[in-house]
């Protein structure tokens, strides 16, 4: 058997895995926050002590753009993996429109319940949040309006119809030219950037993060310029399924490189902490995390709790703007000596997972299972993409989650 025909009979269950702890340091990064999202944007961090307040808001101060393009170059390799030539576009967009879309108003509608519905006062802010076209307008009224974590899942509604368009080109892509093409990826993010830098106005100054409301949304929120990430994605697969990733680069050293990337993230211009400092140590755990899975080798990410994390993970994201955000806003801005701020803390991240899974359990699970059933073929479009395999619950699931959503100066 060629490491091709292997690759593709393998699943991906330390990739399910390792994206809760993606999904984790998004959660530490929303907790350490000292602007909410929400207004009147007062400060997240549960730490009376100021040095230990600023330590842990350094710390963790990248962590969410980290886990953010994590999740969008994920999304991107699993999509890719399991494609297949003769899937129905239809078929492949209903099932990823089922994936996010029932869970997003869910949350949506806790939202606006708890929270939102007082201080969105026109349709014109939260129905595009509604329908997930939030992200392509530049206000910060609109963009991260409602739910501030939903943004990226409008960035994942623009993958899931480039998919099936940028597979059949990239599929005719062979050997040293995949590495090129992953190169031009990581220099279409760094572009995007500089023009975020040096073109897009850099006045009047965002009220939570030290850049323009308009460099925000050009650098990180809007959703061309991440199609970088989750092309990047979809190339290595295609290395990984070629048999051409090299194999001194294991999981110890990607894990090596993304700690030592993280740590350029820190000190780097604030735009370039966003994807550019991190995406070569992304792209290498996410491929070497992979190529251990294809070679069978056993790891602490395939175990059966890791995996039931993984599985959770998306709805863990979507509702950290009503746990974490809304929770605090509850406490008003009341700080806390060590062992009770870590009390908190430790709430939050209890009351997040039993979200996920509520969600998990009786939303997205149901919703898969009655509606994204393949029916009989009829038309079928050139490699069109199935739903990856993925050793988890019920049918018709992914080995990837939707990518972390996290809103205002968050992942």
């Amino acid at each position: 058997m060629t490491p091709s025909e292997a690759a593709k009979r393998a699943k991906l269950p330390s990739l399910t895995g390792l994206r809760f702890f993606a999904a984790l340091l998004v959660f530490f990064f929303h907790s350490s926050l000292t602007d909410s999202p929400i207004p009147p944007n007062a400060p997240i961090n549960p730490f009376a002590d100021a040095s230990i307040a600023d330590g842990f808001s350094t710390a963790f101060s990248k962590a969410g753009y980290l886990g953010v393009s994590f999740f969008f170059v994920l999304s991107g390799f699993v999509l890719a993996w399991a494609s297949r030539p003769g899937e129905r576009v239809t078929a492949f967009l209903r099932r990823r429109l089922l994936k996010i879309f029932p869970n997003h108003v869910v949350v949506f509608t806790a939202a606006m319940i708890l929270f939102a519905g007082a201080a969105v006062t026109s349709v014109a802010d939260w129905l595009p949040n509604l329908l997930l076209l939030h992200t392509w307008f530049p206000q910060a009224s609109v963009n991260l309006s409602v739910n501030p974590p939903s943004w990226s899942l409008g960035s994942e509604l623009l993958f899931y119809v480039l998919f099936p368009l940028l597979i059949v080109p990239i599929r005719k892509i062979g050997g040293a030219a995949l590495w090129v093409w992953s190169g031009l990826m990581v220099v279409g993010m760094v572009a995007v950037q500089l023009i975020s830098t040096y073109v897009v106005p850099d006045t009047p100054k965002s009220a939570i993060t030290p850049v323009s409301d308009m460099q925000f949304w050009f650098g990180y929120l809007l959703p061309l310029g991440r199609v970088f990430e989750f092309a990047l994605g979809i190339l290595l697969a295609r290395v990984v399924l070629a048999g051409l990733w090299p194999r001194r680069v294991g999981f110890g050293a990607a894990l090596v490189l993304t700690v030592l990337g993280y740590a350029a993230a820190l000190v780097a211009p604030f735009q370039y902490g966003f994807v550019v400092a991190t995406i070569v140590p992304v792209a290498a755990l996410i491929g070497a995390t992979a190529q251990a899975d294809v070679d069978g080798r056993a790891t602490f990410l395939r175990s059966r709790p890791m995996v039931w994390l993984g599985e959770v993970s998306f709805g863990f994201y979507l509702v950290q703007g009503v746990t974490i955000f809304y929770l605090r806003s509850l406490l008003g801005e009341n700080t806390y000596s060590v062992p009770v701020a870590l009390l908190v803390i430790a709430g939050f991240f209890a009351a997040s997972l039993l979200g996920g899974w509520l969600l998990f359990r009786f939303v997205e699970m149901p919703a898969m299972r009655r509606f994204g059933r393949a029916g009989p073929r009829t038309r079928s479009v050139p490699d069109a993409v199935a739903t990856a395999p993925y050793e988890g619950r019920g049918e018709d699931q992914d080995a990837a989650p939707v990518p972390a959503a996290t809103g205002g100066r968050t992942g």
